[in-house]
């Protein structure tokens, strides 16, 4: 892990045109299964980093990637560095043959109640996301197939990606007739962990200018963290801080979710997918299912979502993954997959539907 984040960093530097000795700043994103030790402050030392400005270990669980971001974008508007590099690494596959289950095989307290998730089998995030869809579906009449339609565009995007790992097609038939890992959800409703690192460098606009490859610009940024009151006519499940970190970010920008033209979200699930539709305001409540069944995040549809295949079928990497697709849409050089890249709206998501974080990014210095 540690040997991925480093390479992942010189890598970073590199591609902005910048040396060891420009970097200033250091974040890291820790996986949340892994030990601290892993990933340490000390990995300053590794790559040969000197008299940083910023440096800190941060933990917001799946909200974190984009977080870092946001902190390295304020650290610099603010004088506190010049540039920071943010990462994220993972080795979650162990051993020879074996998959990355047990990333997602702890229990996940949502109860309030010591060890009662446990005591019932109820574990993992999968357990605490298929009871949220379950919710919705409940709700709003979500269907199975509408899940299906997620993965399915998913999947069609990744057979544009050289990078992602499931790139063979499926159909709705394919999609049925996968196993239930816990109900609604399907094996291909859950992402596909993988070891590796992905870091990116935050700087000023008129520093990026110069770097050899299209900068990407941010134009706004949010965060919701409703939190868990365990009362009646509290439905965390379907009622997320996805919609106040949307709302600061629209602001922020300046924009309107009508204004966005494409979506790399957070979806260690589909479930994440139509509630993100609808909790960034692209997709009325309750209506995400359908917008996904009509094929509107799928290529050629009118907004395109997880254009490398998200981490259902390119890779998860925790939020790193979305964040890495939406420089590459910024920078035009998506190939077969790059759809129009006016404004990109970025998530993260965190725990069960409990953190998130969102930013707005574009190849444009100003948007207006």
């Amino acid at each position: 892990m540690r040997e991925l984040a480093a390479s992942a960093i010189l890598a970073a530097i590199a591609d902005a045109g910048l040396r060891v000795k420009d970097i200033d700043g250091l974040l890291l994103n820790k996986s949340p299964t892994a030990h601290t030790e892993e990933l340490p402050l000390r990995m300053q030392n590794d790559i040969g980093l000197r008299d940083l400005s910023l440096l800190a270990a941060m933990d917001s669980e799946g909200s974190t990637a984009v977080q870092m971001v946001q902190y390295a974008a304020l650290a610099v508007a603010a004088g506190l560095a010049k540039a920071v590099v943010c990462v994220f690494s993972d080795t979650p596959i162990k051993e020879k043959g074996k998959g990355g289950g047990d990333t997602f095989a702890l229990a996940m307290p949502l109860s309030g109640i010591e060890s009662w998730e446990a005591r019932q089998g109820f574990l993992g995030a999968t357990a605490g996301y298929a009871l949220a869809a379950r919710r919705h579906m409940a709700l709003y009449g979500t269907t199975p197939e509408q899940l299906g339609a997620y993965a399915i565009a998913c999947r069609q995007w990744a057979a544009l990606n050289p990078q992602a790992f499931l790139r063979k097609p499926i159909t709705l038939q394919d999609y049925l007739a996968s196993p239930y890992v816990v109900e609604p959800f399907r094996v291909l409703d859950c992402c596909f962990p993988v070891n590796g690192a992905i870091a990116l460098v935050v700087t000023s606009a008129d520093r990026a200018a110069d770097a050899p490859k299209p900068p990407t610009y941010i134009h706004g940024m949010g965060q919701g963290h409703r939190g868990r009151s365990g009362l009646r006519g509290d439905e965390p499940e379907v009622l997320t801080g996805a919609v106040q970190a949307g709302k600061a970010a629209y602001r922020s920008a300046g924009v309107t979710a009508r204004d966005v033209t494409q979506c790399q979200f957070y979806d260690a699930f589909s479930y994440a997918g139509v509630l993100s539709l609808e909790g960034y305001g692209l997709a009325k409540r309750g209506t995400g299912g359908a917008f996904l069944e009509r094929g509107h995040t799928a290529p050629g549809g009118k907004l395109p979502v997880n254009t490398g295949g998200g981490h259902l079928s390119g890779f998860y990497l925790q939020g790193m993954t979305p964040l890495s697709e939406a420089v590459i849409q910024a920078r035009g050089a998506g190939g077969e997959r790059q759809a129009k890249n006016d404004l990109i709206l970025v998530s993260g998501n965190g725990g069960c539907l409990d953190y998130h974080t969102c930013v707005l990014v574009s190849p444009h210095p100003k948007l207006h």
